[in-house]
């Protein structure tokens, strides 16, 4: 199990020193400063991170052997100014020297900058010296003097060490050495010093070598008892070379793809754990040991079982140590143990995932006795565990004055329920405050979970326990009224800050608060927790935004004539709201018309076999035709009329303009394989750039792609308005080229929010006025939360995750990052889907344009009746299937009887087909509609349109023969082939809301939108007019960086992933489709006289 603490412990440990004589340096890739660089000859400069106050640093220098640096010369000065260039420690401050002696004339570093009163310290960027009050902890620079370049910066040389045939050598004679530790650690220091210079190092094999026979060394010279134990520099290496193969490890190139065994980790804390415990021996003579790391310390000693009686571990002087209850509560457990051996370790921050932000020190403590660990656990009283933390940016200041009958509520918002919520009550006179708590509204006589009463015998502090919270998120309210007879005021000033206690679960791998709460003596620099077992404690402090007091409302709001800034900033953009919002209002209403599908009106009515055609112009400069369009479409097993893109409703084929037109034929024409395209090159702009056109069978859902890219002009491109394209290839159509850009255009138009609103596509139901709206919300939520996280104070401890030359990204930065976006994306997105997947609202055909419609229908005539006959066989003969030969001319009712006997004999060669099938289906049904209003017509007509009255009864009969034998052979081969369902897949159309959810979609706009101005122009006026003037600017630029940069990466991003992956953007059918299919079908029902078609 102590392994297991150990692995947890130094995951995070980056270590270059191999031997006590040398200073540790920083991995070269974390960009930290070493221990100890050269400035001057023989001057050593140390940076120690660690906070102490002016005394304890001094005494601290000297203990190592030096003092406090106590002038600034000038190789001092070039070396500052360097870590000032390359970004390093630049927003920590360190303790010097009281007197320095100034050698330049910069005036930032002068001696007025001093008092004799106070102590001097240096800020690194830009360089200045200042001064505080002695008694403030932060960094120091310690100077040493040294005769040997052992403790420069080049610790690991180039050298040779590098060659293979050394690696074997190291490797070779560490093995042949794990008897004699001497020997062993130099050839461990050499193959350290190879790997680190070597690329590709450690490979796993040297890095398992390595380990294995530093462990078998140490686990050897610990077995040698006293006669063979090494000496103290020689454990230090041993720790130092442990350090070292991890760094190296955790480190690698490969890591993601070649990761470390669990068994490394635990053998190098094997490794270390050896040799810790060979700096005390088990005896309890000998003092406390201290073993540096850096990112921490090792304290061991140890003890007779009796003198653990409160014993504490570590150092109280440094704000990290552990305090152990009576002996009277440990010795049920330590009955059996004389000595025991403790180890405490303490590291500066969090080496395990965590979803909790354990951004606070961590610390292990360890007892163990001839090395059998000993676990502690259910203890009577508390292990107190004492945590430091230096420069905490996590403490919320409000102050206010009360009077009598009057009060003061503070709210905080609570996103983890197992934190404790400290308050502490500093009153300006001796009084005592009632303070009651309540969740997600403001306390009263009647409604409240908690109350108490804050007296200076209590010392002012109110801790709100988990058990208080109740296991409840959200917002929390903590009502402050005097509760006293007071009767002048009373200002109050009240800090608050959060803060847990949790421990490793080794068995849970995960951090937990079971057994372990905060204490009394915690302050926002030391954090006291309290558990009854031992394990891997640590302590969170979480990033909250500036805290504004809802109930000075009315009193924030007054002092607009002061600070108008932001109420100006608000004006301004609800005002370009508003105009944008009336012209895409217009926009949408022009857009609406330009929506509908067109069922083109030279489809033959009774042709049922539809195709939805897709043609897409170019957004090129004059792109748009005024020229009447032709279109003809030529498939596998047959080929279609020639059709007029036109519509009498709206215009189309316009510049950037996507059409929708329903073609219907009598029968299949197979594999669509050829377009053929052409204009008359008629009116005032007839120049045509078309980009794509897409055919869809909306009976197989097969869909045909036609990548046009080209002008039908006679003054541009090749010169030609009649042109003739083939159906792409698979190839083609799944090609990065084509996906990309694909993609690309359908993102800027569709998927930024804010491009879309000038051009998004014409059949979303996601209209301009909607997006105008949403990028309105969208900015009044990002204003809101930037003004809230705005300027929190900079957290110095914050681990800096990410740098890229002067970009810097700290976990601090991180934190506010996610907690923004988790403040403001949901609910926007879900505004945005909302819109985007709203089923449009169909309205069915009116009775008024049925009136419109029945008097375009001709009187029947002999001509008229010939036509239609020859248009039906014209039809009928594009495909070669049906063996109708060419049309002949009919002119006179003579003729009706030749052309009737073709359709006989078409219907005889059908009736005589076995095997049915989709073309057979729909060209008798074809057949049977024309035939039914041929008869109809015919009734209509009398005799004296033919040449005799036989003729025409003979001509009656026949067409009602043909008739009933065209539905024969309709029923019979629909029977024996169903048409497909004509039904669109639901899986291509994906989830659609009802047409009122648009409601709810406005609702929750106006809403956060709402909220997200009272807040913005509550802070704002909380802020003043200086403040809320730099704010504006931050706001500018973050703005800036949202819509001009990250969208469009996002949507280029998007676009490369899915052209990779290989994916086209699918082509979806829609509720429009069933309208316009609805419309041929009653063109075909008014046509045949018959419901049934």
């Amino acid at each position: 199990m102590a392994t297991l603490f150990w692995t947890s412990i130094f995951l995070w440990i980056s270590v270059r020193s191999l031997s006590s004589g040398e200073r540790s340096e920083a991995c070269p890739h974390q960009e930290k400063p070493t221990t100890c660089e050269f400035i001057s000859r023989n001057l050593c400069l140390e940076f120690v991170v660690e906070p102490k106050t002016w005394s304890q640093a001094s005494s601290s220098c000297e203990e190592r052997g030096g003092k406090l640096l106590q002038e600034l010369s000038s190789p001092a000065k070039v070396f500052l100014t360097s870590i000032i260039q390359e970004r390093r420690f630049n927003n920590m401050t360190w303790w010097i020297g009281k007197r320095v002696r100034v050698e330049n004339r910069n005036p930032d570093l002068n001696d007025g900058d001093f008092s004799m009163d106070s102590c001097g310290y240096i800020k690194l960027n830009p360089l200045k010296r200042l001064s505080s009050d002695c008694s403030e902890t932060r960094g120091f620079l310690c100077t040493f003097r040294v005769t040997s370049p052992r403790s420069t910066k080049n610790v690991f040389p180039p050298s040779h060490a590098s060659k293979p045939r050394l690696r074997r050598s190291f490797q070779s004679s560490m093995a042949s050495n794990t008897g004699n530790i001497s020997e062993l650690l130099k050839n461990a220091v050499k193959e350290l010093r190879r790997m680190e210079t070597t690329a590709g190092e450690p490979t796993n094999n040297n890095r398992d070598d390595f380990v294995n026979n530093l462990l078998i060394g140490t686990k050897i010279a610990k077995a040698a008892g006293t006669a063979g134990l090494p000496d103290p520099d020689e454990v230090d290496t041993i720790i130092n070379c442990s350090f070292a193969i991890l760094r190296l490890s955790l480190g690698k190139c490969d890591l993601a793809t070649n990761p470390n065994p669990s068994s490394l980790i635990e053998k190098v804390f094997e490794i270390i754990e050896i040799a810790s415990l060979l700096k005390g021996q088990d005896n309890p003579d000998i003092g406390q040991t201290v073993i540096k790391h850096p990112t921490g310390k090792i304290y061991q000693r140890a003890y007779k079982s009796q003198d653990l009686d409160n014993a504490v571990l570590g150092s109280e002087d440094s704000g990290e140590y552990i305090k152990l209850p009576s002996f009277s509560s440990l010795s049920s457990q330590l009955a059996n143990y004389s000595t025991v051996t403790t180890q405490m370790t303490t590291m500066s921050s969090n080496p395990f995932p965590s979803a909790g932000n354990i951004s606070g020190p961590v610390c292990n403590l360890l007892l163990t006795h001839e090395s059998s660990t000993i676990e502690l656990s259910n203890l009577p009283e508390m292990i107190e565990i004492f945590l430091r933390r230096s420069n905490n940016s996590s403490v919320t200041n409000n102050t206010f004055v009360l009077e009598k009958d009057f009060k003061s509520v503070i709210s905080f918002n609570i996103s983890d329920p197992e934190v404790t919520v400290i308050f502490d009550v500093e009153p300006s006179v001796n009084a005592s405050f009632a303070v009651t708590l309540s969740h997600e509204s403001p306390p009263n006589s009647t409604y409240f979970t908690n109350q108490t009463v804050l007296s200076q015998a209590g010392g002012y502090r109110w801790m709100i326990t988990p058990e208080m919270l109740q296991e409840k998120t959200g917002k929390w309210y903590v009502d402050t009224r005097l509760n006293s007879t007071q009767e002048s005021s009373v200002t109050v000033s009240v800090a608050s800050h959060m803060s847990k206690c949790v421990y490793w679960d080794t068995v849970k791998l995960e951090w937990s608060t079971a057994g372990c709460r905060v204490g009394q003596k915690t302050s926002p620099v030391l954090t006291h927790c309290m558990c009854n077992h031992l394990t891997l404690f640590g302590s969170s402090f979480f990033v909250m935004p500036n805290q504004v007091d809802i109930s000075r409302t009315a009193e924030l709001f007054a002092t607009v004539n002061e600070n108008y800034v932001v109420l100006a900033l608000l004006c301004t953009f609800f005002s370009l709201y508003l105009i944008t919002l009336l012209w895409a209002c217009y926009a949408d209403r022009r857009a609406s018309s330009k929506r509908k599908m067109t069922l083109l009106e030279d489809s033959h009515p009774g042709a049922q076999y539809n195709y939805l055609v897709c043609v897409q112009t170019g957004h090129r400069k004059n792109a748009g035709t005024s020229a009447n369009v032709t279109l003809k479409l030529v498939g596998s097993d047959a080929e279609c009329s020639i059709h007029h893109l036109t519509d009498p409703d709206k215009p189309v084929l316009e510049r950037g303009s996507s059409d929708m037109f329903l073609l219907s034929t009598p029968f299949p024409l197979g594999e669509v394989r050829h377009l053929r395209l052409q204009h008359d090159n008629s009116g005032g702009h007839p120049s045509w750039y078309i980009k794509k056109v897409t055919i869809q069978d909306l009976q197989t859902h097969q869909v045909f792609h036609f990548f046009c890219d080209c002008w039908l002009s006679s003054d541009r491109g090749d010169g030609m308005t009649k042109k003739t394209f083939n159906a792409a290839k698979n190839n083609e159509i799944a090609s990065f080229r084509n996906i990309f850009q694909t993609r690309t255009l359908t993102g800027f138009r569709d998927e930024h929010i804010w491009v879309s609103i000038w051009d998004p596509p014409s059949r979303s139901p996601f209209t301009r006025a909607q997006r105008v709206s949403c990028c309105m919300s969208l900015l009044l939520c990002t204003m809101a939360i930037n003004i809230a996280f705005w300027n929190i104070p900079e957290d110095l401890n914050s681990p800096e995750l990410f740098s890229l030359g002067s970009l810097h990204i700290t976990q601090q930065d991180f934190m506010v990052a996610v907690e923004s976006a988790a403040l403001m994306f949901p609910i926007n997105i879900l505004i945005i889907t909302i819109f985007r997947s709203i089923r449009p609202r169909m309205v069915s055909a009116s009775k008024k344009d049925d009136v419109i419609e029945k008097p375009k229908a001709l009187l029947p005539s002999v001509p008229t009746v010939l036509k239609e006959i020859e248009e039906v066989l014209y039809l009928l003969s594009m495909s070669p299937r049906n063996k109708v030969s060419g049309v002949i001319g009919l002119e006179s009712a003579a003729d009706l009887g030749p052309a009737l006997q073709r359709v006989h004999d078409l219907i005889h060669y059908m009736q005589g087909e076995s095997l049915s099938d989709n073309h057979l289906v729909y060209c008798s049904k074809f057949l049977l509609a024309a035939l039914c209003h041929l008869l109809m017509c015919l009734e209509k007509l009398d005799g004296r349109h033919f040449p005799s009255p036989k003729d025409y009864q003979d001509a009656l009969s026949s067409t009602n023969l043909l008739v009933r034998k065209a539905e024969m052979v309709f029923s019979s081969h629909q029977a024996n082939c169903p048409p497909p369902v004509r039904k669109k897949k639901k899986e291509s159309t994906g989830f659609r809301l009802p047409w009122w959810c648009v409601f709810i979609g406005w609702f929750l706009l106006l809403s956060i939108s709402a909220i997200s101005t009272y807040f913005t122009l509550l802070y704002g006026f909380q802020y003043g007019r200086e403040k809320s003037i730099k704010w504006v600017m931050t706001l500018g630029l973050s703005l800036f960086q949202s819509i001009f940069i990250l969208q469009p990466l996002k949507v280029i991003g998007i676009a490369v992933f899915f052209a990779m992956l290989l994916k086209p953007v699918a082509v979806e059918e829609t509720e429009e489709a069933e309208q316009v299919l609805s419309a041929q079908q009653e063109r075909c029902r008014k046509y045949s006289g018959r419901e049934s078609l």
